[in-house]
């Protein structure tokens, strides 16, 4: 028969200790005081927080359980590629990709597994390179390389979305998992700065020990300038450490110190840039990093006016030859970007440009006021191309192959990656866009990885938590 339980609710079973409307706890027959939780201070928890108490004890404990072990962090696959890509990026630059790209895919299915759903991508600047790639992916109709214009389109929509959900799930990790990711991230980049700079100052002798060869030879410390470039990217990111802060500005200086002996003048100035930058938001804060922004987005989106204006014979005139031959190809690049102004050539289409395997032209060479003959007869040996794989500058590949629409997308995408950033965030997209516009093709799938790897910890770790500093 049905019993009656101290409530009055009628059910098969016999009566058991319940809560009772009393303030007091019902347990073994007795009643018993709860223990008193005091309330929470105002202030400890932002809003959008999910636990005020990530690693120790306080209010809420109770019902916090037991803390978790350290490697079922989401942001573990994060931290441990951050701890280990400036080595391998020394040893083999085109691992980054790989390796970055796992990092982010795991830390994306850690987060599902804990959370119980996807880390969406919050960012602004995602649903643009999005934009942008579902553009660059419409060029395929008249781009003369449609296969690698597909691919180039899926790689940096894939790429912006993992990134993006990257940075949620730094976002959302808890404060000692936040501290594990910057001690590894300042960790990993003191061992890759020593090695870099000892290997180039031993004429390579680390990278060519991995390949099996007995000594160096000719061209192999061209590989250590993207793995300078890689690092100054992650530089301003060693202001989280949890560090005093005139210690960590300290680090940052002589990371870009380090980066300062090993080859690569870009490098060197994106490691300058982002310690610049970095510093000046610090001062003057987010009205500079917006300030910052609008200047590099500014700067993108003129690219056509601004980049013939260093096109001159005067400053032709005093350039080694490898920043001649680059100027020669920006002259080429936008001698054709003219002619399909506002959509391009289409997606990864400077790697087949018409003419572009030719030596540079007559008219390229009177333009910057050089003569090919004498000191400049390189200009005409083989292998000296007008355009090979790409033009070396970011804004040039942007509109010549994708046109205005590519320039606008871009500037927007730079404008929301820098507005109201941190002096860290603001540090790796001045670096990044030294880099963008000196350096290498916009669509390297090891560079897509290594922007998106770097934003996803620029992002998710400019987000305070209670308790941060």
């Amino acid at each position: 028969m049905a019993s009656r339980d101290e409530t009055g609710a009628i059910g098969p079973f016999p009566q058991r200790p319940v809560l009772s409307a009393h303030p007091r706890l019902r347990l073994g027959g007795r009643d018993e005081v709860p223990p008193v939780v005091p309330p929470l201070p105002p202030g400890i928890l932002p809003e959008n927080r999910i636990s005020e108490y990530d690693d120790a004890p306080g209010f809420g404990a109770l019902n916090r359980g037991p803390p978790r072990a350290w490697w079922w962090n989401a942001s573990l696959p994060l931290a441990v590629a951050a701890a280990i890509a400036p080595t391998v990026t020394v040893l083999q630059f085109r691992a980054i990709a790989p390796l970055a790209t796992i990092a982010m895919l795991l830390a994306v299915l850690a987060h599902r597994r804990e959370r119980g759903r996807w880390p969406w991508p919050r960012a602004l600047a995602v649903p643009v390179l999005v934009l942008l790639a579902a553009f660059g992916a419409v060029s395929v109709l008249w781009s003369p390389e449609p296969r690698w214009a597909l691919a180039a389109a899926g790689s940096l929509a894939g790429l912006a979305l993992l990134g993006g959900a990257s940075a949620v799930v730094v976002e959302d990790e808890t404060l000692s998992g936040r501290r594990a990711l910057g001690w590894c991230i300042l960790g990993g980049l003191a061992v890759g700065l020593l090695l870099g700079a000892f290997d180039n100052a031993t004429g390579q002798s680390v990278r060519a020990a991995v390949r099996g060869l007995a000594e160096t030879r000719p061209g192999l410390e061209f590989g250590l300038k993207p793995a300078a470039s890689f690092m100054a990217l992650l530089l301003p990111l060693v202001l989280k450490a949890r560090l005093p802060e005139a210690l960590r500005w300290v680090l940052l200086a002589l990371g870009a110190v380090l980066v300062f002996l090993m080859p690569g003048e870009t490098a060197k100035i994106a490691g300058l840039a982002g310690l610049a930058v970095a510093a000046l938001v610090r001062v003057g804060g987010r009205g500079v990093s917006n300030l910052v922004a609008l200047v590099l987005a500014g700067s993108l989106l003129a690219t056509p006016v601004l980049l013939p204006l260093t096109l001159r014979p005067d400053i032709a005139a005093e350039m080694p030859r490898s920043a001649l031959h680059r100027m020669l190809i920006w002259d080429f690049g936008l001698e054709r970007a003219a002619e399909h102004p506002l959509l391009g050539w289409g997606m990864e289409a400077s790697r087949n440009l018409p003419g572009g395997r030719d030596n540079p032209s007559d008219a390229s060479i009177a333009r910057l006021g050089v003569s090919p003959t004498g000191a400049n007869s390189w200009l005409r040996e083989p292998g000296i191309e007008r355009m090979s794989l790409h033009p070396h500058n970011g804004g040039l590949q942007l509109w010549l192959e994708l046109g205005a629409v590519g320039l606008v997308l871009g500037s927007l995408a730079t404008l929301a990656l820098g507005w109201g950033a941190t002096p860290m965030a603001a540090g790796v997209l001045a670096s990044a866009a030294v880099s963008f516009l000196a350096s290498f093709g916009v669509w390297q799938g090891w560079w897509l990885a290594s922007l998106a790897f770097a934003g996803a910890l620029a992002a998710g770790l400019s987000v305070r938590r209670g308790q941060e500093r």
